[in-house]
């Protein structure tokens, strides 16, 4: 799913399937947390404007729950609490590289949101991926053209790195 965004770049999704759990649960093992502070939580981190919905954090957080990464205590307001159990950290040490590679990306997205002249750069590699997705969902790519691919991209990796 591509969105237009304020500056008329385009980008793909934000969090990849399970990403978002994963998010979830890190913000959580930090400490105990209601759902609405994990919303503010994951604004502040994505930045940008970027804030989940209720419809995305309670869903999420239900599925930890049933997953036993997480139990639900019942505080002042009749308000719920959410804290890691062994399971959680187990799972979360388990994923700690998917973890680190996702808060990477959201901190390079927080950096390119904040600085106007690496816009160009974000549109020209969201240009590039889909331009990959697409390619690669075609039926008609052979071996051939996946090796040509591969080398261009890397050729442009050393070009990038050289300038």
């Amino acid at each position: 799913m591509i969105e237009k965004q304020q500056h008329g770049e385009r980008r793909g999704r934000l969090f990849e399937a399970g990403r978002m759990k994963l998010l979830v649960l890190h913000l959580i093992a930090q400490s105990p947390k209601h759902g609405y502070e994990i919303i503010k939580e994951i604004s502040e981190l994505v930045g940008d404007g970027y804030s989940p919905s209720a419809g995305t954090i309670y869903p999420t957080l239900n599925w930890l729950e049933d997953m036993q990464f997480v139990t639900v205590q019942q505080t002042d307001a009749e308000r719920k609490q959410y804290s890691i159990t062994l399971a959680g950290e187990t799972h979360l040490q388990q994923q700690q590289k998917v973890l680190q590679t996702l808060l990477e990306k959201l901190q390079m997205r927080r950096d390119i949101h904040e600085k106007d002249e690496l816009l160009d750069i974000y549109r020209a590699m969201e240009n590039l991926k889909t331009a990959l997705r697409l390619k690669l969902k075609s039926s008609q790519v052979n071996p051939e053209q996946i090796q040509q691919i591969a080398e261009k991209i890397d050729q442009a990796a050393v070009e990038i790195g050289r300038l």
